[in-house]
């Protein structure tokens, strides 16, 4: 039991290696806790149920007992401060277009990795998306699915309301809202993980985005490091319509030193 993330990283490497799980208290979880933990299929540890995902013993998995592994449960919080990678819901260091704009605060894209900190979070303004937007963008790419151009079939479609827009058209204006244009320390991106589309998004609604520095990792031979940033798309009654990871690199230091 602590409200420490330093002392909870402390703990875990210190006791993880001899316990199958270990489970962290404080008063962020402790109000939703039993207090013993629970046996969950994600975690895989063994225990009653379906705990341990069925995993146990079975191919590769049994290799992996003759190595330290620990399941970890914790407040997004202690578990960004065990992992040293941000969790949803853990604090954050957040700015807006309005507080780049008059000066109170700095897009993440501006900081190199000297002074970008896990937990900097940009959080764009919402766009309204239209009809033509829709339809546009279907005659753009090709992509003519039904879903986006049949308003009869597409109602018809117990998944969606009416015409629904393109899940790459919001990941498409997902980068526009919250990319710097500037050159900057963030030198390029190299791709998204993890890409899932939750809520259908249709004419008349508005999508924002919420992109935090998730993960960094510096190169040792090279004058960049590789961050991921945890990319949450929402509409306008903060439903989750899609998440992700942007992964990037970004250079040690800007400007960049001379050879």
């Amino acid at each position: 039991c602590t409200h420490s993330p330093e002392l909870a990283a402390q703990f875990a490497s210190g006791i993880g290696a001899y316990h199958g799980r270990v489970l962290f208290l404080d008063r962020d979880d402790a109000k939703t806790s039993t207090g013993h933990g629970s046996p969950v299929p994600h975690l895989v540890h063994g225990g009653p149920g379906r705990a341990g995902g069925g995993e146990e013993l079975g191919g590769v998995r049994a290799v992996k007992h003759y190595m330290q592994r620990t399941a970890v449960q914790g407040s997004p919080d202690l578990l960004t401060g065990i992992t040293g990678q941000w969790h949803w819901g853990a604090s954050a260091n957040t700015v807006t277009r309005e507080d780049v704009a008059d000066g109170t605060g700095e897009h993440p894209f501006r900081k190199s990795l000297e002074t970008l900190r896990i937990g900097d979070q940009f959080v764009s303004d919402l766009r309204t998306v239209t009809l033509e937007d829709i339809l546009e963008f279907a005659e753009k790419t090709g992509d003519t699915f039904y879903a986006h151009t049949d308003e009869e079939a597409a109602t018809a479609n117990p998944f969606f309301p009416r015409r629904v827009a393109h899940g790459y058209l919001l990941v498409s204006w997902a980068a526009g809202l919250f990319v710097e244009p500037a050159p900057g320390p963030v030198l390029a991106n190299y791709g998204l993980e993890n890409l899932r589309f939750i809520t259908p998004v249709t004419y008349e609604d508005a999508i924002r985005v919420t992109l935090t520095a998730k993960k960094i990792t510096p190169r040792v031979t090279d004058e960049y490091g590789e961050v991921a940033w945890d990319a949450r798309l929402t509409n306008q009654n903060d439903e989750i319509v899609a998440t992700y990871d942007v992964l990037t690199l970004v250079a040690k230091r800007w400007p960049v030193p001379e050879a």
